[in-house]
């Protein structure tokens, strides 16, 4: 797949563990975990938003696009 999610590299620099950014984003631990292992097949912008406020990033610290 061409687009490699990098949440957990973001979460291990600001330090954030996997309960605490369920918390403070306000999705489920599961959801969260499949984003995180790049399982997801889709993320809603709302989510991607509260994701980088919480973790005080960009979008493209978290998603990066892998030419095959």
């Amino acid at each position: 797949m061409p687009i490699i999610v990098n949440l957990d590299v973001m979460m291990a620099k600001r330090k954030v563990s996997l309960n605490e950014l369920s918390e403070r984003v306000g999705i489920t631990l599961s959801n969260l975990s499949i984003l995180k292992t790049g399982k997801a097949k889709a993320i809603r912008f709302s989510t991607l938003e509260a994701i980088c406020e919480a973790l005080e990033c960009q979008p493209g610290d978290i998603l990066e696009f892998v030419d095959e």
